[in-house]
């Protein structure tokens, strides 16, 4: 799976906000502390903004904050955000994929491949992020050393 630097801009961003909540952050902040281009985070952030995950405010002392608490917030929620459905097929969801022949059975594979990228997204928080401490089921693909090879 590629996770686009779109997704992982926005996990970023909203991740910055939860370290200095209840303070705002301006754009030019995020930026800088997550070394994301600026103009591409702007249009991020009115992503996230359109569908809540964070609020603005205009003026000398504007920003963005998060508009709930960190542990209401999943990766899947922000990544869904920035990028729509989660492990999309070619552009459609998995179950759209129609194979002819042989190749039929590989629609349930990328069903599979959505189903376990999402338990993981899902039960991840951004406070979970914050604190290092993270869900049993993430913790125990972790602990699997191949989880860390390459390949």
């Amino acid at each position: 799976m590629h996770v686009t630097a779109r997704a992982d801009y926005a996990v970023r961003a909203v991740i910055e906000l939860a370290s200095v909540r209840p303070a705002s952050a301006t754009r030019q902040r995020l930026a800088e502390a997550q070394d994301i281009p600026g103009k591409f985070l702007e249009a991020i952030l009115g992503d996230l903004r359109r569908n809540g995950i964070i609020e603005a405010q205009r003026g000398a002392s504007g920003g963005y904050r998060l508009s709930r608490d960190p542990s209401d917030i999943t990766l899947a929620e922000i990544v869904r955000v920035a990028e729509g459905p989660l492990a999309a097929v070619r552009g459609l969801p998995p179950e759209d994929t129609l194979y002819p022949g042989p190749a039929a059975p590989l629609t349930q594979v990328w069903v599979a491949v959505r189903a376990s990228l999402r338990d993981v997204l899902e039960a991840t928080s951004v406070a979970d992020i914050l604190s290092g401490e993270f869900p049993s089921q993430v913790t125990a693909l972790l602990a699997r050393p191949d989880s860390w090879t390459r390949r």
